[in-house]
């Protein structure tokens, strides 16, 4: 594709944002985003505007910096989000301040510094895109308003001008259902517990661990209105949700000549709660429903002319004829513009690589075909390792996202391509008849690997890769911190060549360690790097600490290095498990399993327990905050444990949302691994065979009761950090040595 084809599908992709916009009121937002980070009196030595005509000549976002040194610093930006990326550009680079989600370091010098010359800085892509469909399940999901506000300074501050906001959805989905002639408790019965709603979203679950309380869709309501109002107020464009096809059973009922289709389960689940029926495209059912829908939630929530629908995410459709893939996509497509003339699907193009051998290259092209070029906006949403857009042709000629999933399920766990995600968006950008215009930050789950989401928010800014990753790493630790304190910069060198140096399609992003995983003699412990690089940055944080301990973000990191320490002790003491059984050895299987069981475990849980991010009082807390009362207290709750543990009723997606925090590797991880480690000494000790399927019968309860157990857990945390690790260092360093 020419420049001219790719300046039509800009032209098309235009429409979706409204140009000329308040500039006063983008101005304002960033004024009191600015008081909310910095404090008033601080605020006051900076100045903002926002001016449409800084675009540079394709339109694209652009910032300007100038004064400081003596005088206010004057931010002026082309949009509220150009504005807010700028100030994050001067905090950044001028004032070696850092913002993240753990924490944030803001000590800004006095006086502020000067500008030499000014700084002008356009973005290369007309979009930075953030969320995943998944995240507003594994992270978002018990928010309030004030968690949200901060969550979108910081989608602000680095530049994000697209996003999901999908809160509410359900309720103007009740409103349609019920004008259609379902019944209330048919409805019930369709929604999905808060904790899985992602899921019912993109039609691959229904009913389970709900149904949704009326308190909860009066909630959401009003939270999205506040969301929506703030993303805009910065001149970003909410991405609203529209009809994928899916519809409730209960619609046969009421229309028994309907043409729907059952489609096959998802996700271990039996048809009970998954086999979504799907309209026929042809139906007349079909844009009825997806007008209903777009109408009403138009009416309530205004649109910024993107939506977001996924008719066959992770489940294969039922015919691999392409007429009939373009008709289904036609179909979502046609009911939109019905509604909004001027609409952009964005479509999540997880569906492509996620099952290769039914998406053949004529079964891809009917899709993207299906509507016209340039209101079709995809999401290479695993472009870091699995690109899509490089075996489609640029898909097609349709706009692309290069995004960067990076994690799955909210997993915690040290991990990281930076190399990939660092070359990525440049070589999309240059291929042959690109069609890129953005970037994306896509994980299911947040809250994790700061690092990696500080280069890719960077990445949206930035024309070329970082040239020297190692230095950029370096800043990026004396910039967190506060200081350059040489054991930490070397400790972060060293988590640069390792755990975020993975490279290839073997690295998924999902954290597969088998502490956090139901045991069996078949667990792999293979890593991508050199183990002994984390014992010795753990050992090098831990020399630094005397300098650092005042930081709040670098407790947390020293926890999360050591963390992963344990971690790979764990993976050691399974190993040496697993090999004294084959072996018929009973004594060192006696002594690896003790160790891991009543000494790592154990040490694990205590220091997780020293920070607030690693808290599972924190996690439940959070749920039943959101109650109006105790029995919906309870329900939410019980939605966040099954979401961490079992995600089903029968372990169905056992483990895959797994989290190291404190009170889970108390009450689930170490009685699974103490029923596990004593079967094995069990069988060797009476010479009978071990059988993973009855371990698996037994085991069962035992998940289930931390399911069950009501116990409340702490919301405050206990212990120091810094103590801590050094005694875990102390006790269980493969090769102590002086800190």
């Amino acid at each position: 594709m020419g420049a001219a084809g790719l300046a039509a599908i800009l032209g098309f992709l235009l429409l979706a944002r409204d140009l000329v916009g308040d500039e006063a009121q983008e101005a304002e937002a960033v004024r009191e985003l600015v008081v909310r980070l910095l404090g008033p009196g601080p605020a006051a030595d900076f100045l903002v505007s926002v001016e449409r005509a800084l675009a540079n000549e394709s339109g694209l976002d652009t910032y300007s910096l100038s004064g400081g040194g003596g005088v206010p610093v004057l931010v002026r930006g082309s949009s509220g989000v150009a504005a807010a990326a700028g100030l994050h550009r001067y905090l950044r680079d001028f004032c070696g301040c850092h913002i993240a989600w753990s924490s944030s370091q803001l000590h800004l010098p006095s006086p502020l510094p000067a500008v030499p010359d000014g700084l002008t800085e356009a973005t290369p892509n007309r979009y930075r895109y953030y969320q995943n469909v998944c995240t507003h399940s594994y992270s978002f999901v018990w928010w309030d308003w004030a968690r949200w506000e901060q969550e979108i300074d910081w989608m602000a501050l680095n530049g994000i001008n697209l996003a999901l906001a999908w809160n509410g959805q359900e309720a103007i989905w009740q409103r349609v259902y019920l004008a259609l002639g379902l019944t209330q408790s048919e409805i019930d019965n369709y929604f999905t517990g808060p904790a899985f709603l992602a899921w019912g979203r993109m039609g691959n679950l229904h009913t389970w661990d709900g149904p949704l309380p009326r308190s909860w869709h009066l909630k959401q309501l009003y939270l999205q209105h506040r969301i929506l109002d703030r993303m805009r107020s910065f001149g970003m464009t909410p991405v609203l949700p529209a009809f994928a096809g899916h519809v409730p059973k209960a619609i046969t009922r009421v229309f028994p000549q309907v043409n729907v289709i059952q489609l096959g389960n998802w996700g271990h689940f039996n048809c009970s709660y998954s086999c979504s029926f799907l309209l026929a495209p042809g139906d007349p059912l079909f844009p009825l429903i997806g007008t209903l829908f777009l109408r009403e939630l138009t009416k309530e929530f205004g649109t910024d002319h993107i939506y977001g629908a996924d008719t066959f995410n992770e489940m294969q459709p039922p015919f691999s004829d392409p007429s009939y893939l373009a008709a289904a996509t036609a179909a979502v497509y046609e009911a939109m513009v019905t509604v909004d003339p001027d609409a952009v699907w964005l479509l999540q193009g997880w569906l492509f690589q996620h099952q290769p051998q039914f998406w053949g290259p004529s079964q891809i092209k009917a899709v993207l075909e299906a509507v016209p070029r340039g209101r079709l906006l995809v999401l290479d949403l695993f472009a870091e390792t699995q690109p899509v857009y490089s075996r489609t042709a640029s898909f097609h000629g349709q706009p692309f996202i290069w995004c960067m999933l990076h994690n799955f399920g909210g997993n915690h766990g040290l991990f990281g391509a930076l190399e990939d995600v660092n070359q990525g968006p440049q070589a999309a950008r240059l291929f042959p008849n690109s069609t890129m215009v953005g970037t994306g930050i896509a994980p299911e789950g947040i809250g994790q690997n700061e690092v990696v989401y500080a280069l890719m928010a960077e990445l949206g800014w930035r024309k070329d890769p970082v040239p020297d990753l190692v230095a950029w790493v370096s800043s990026f630790a004396s910039r967190r911190y506060g200081v350059s304190q040489p054991d930490a910069v070397a400790a972060w060198r060293l988590l640069l060549r390792s755990v975020y140096n993975c490279s290839g399609e073997a690295c998924s992003g999902h954290n597969r360690s088998p502490l956090v995983k139901r045991p069996s003699l078949q667990m792999s412990t293979a890593v991508w790097y050199n183990r002994s690089d984390v014992f010795e940055a753990w050992r090098l944080l831990l020399r630094a600490a005397p300098n650092l301990t005042a930081s709040p973000a670098f407790r947390y990191d020293l926890l999360d290095v050591t963390r992963q320490a344990v971690q790979e002790l764990v993976s050691s003491c399974y190993e040496e498990a697993r090999t004294a059984f084959l072996n018929q050895d009973l004594d060192l299987l006696l002594r690896a399993g003790g160790l891991l069981t009543y000494k790592l475990l154990p040490s694990l849980d205590e220091l997780l327990a020293s920070n607030s991010h690693f808290l599972l009082g924190t996690w439940l807390d959070q749920a039943r905050e959101v109650a109006v009362s105790e029995s919906e207290a309870q329900f939410y709750e019980q939605n966040s444990r099954y979401q961490i543990t079992l995600w089903g009723p029968e372990g169905n997606i056992l483990d895959y949302a797994n989290k190291q925090l404190a009170g889970l590797v108390a009450d689930y991880y170490q009685p699974r691994w103490c029923l596990f480690l004593g079967t094995l000494a069990h069988s060797l000790a009476r010479g009978i065979p071990f059988q993973q399927h009855q371990f698996e019968k037994s085991v069962f309860p035992l998940e289930q009761a931390f399911i069950n157990n009501k116990k409340r857990y702490p919301i405050q945390p206990q212990g120091d950090t810094v103590d801590l690790s050094k005694k875990i260092f102390l006790k269980f360093h493969p090769q102590p040595d002086s800190l």
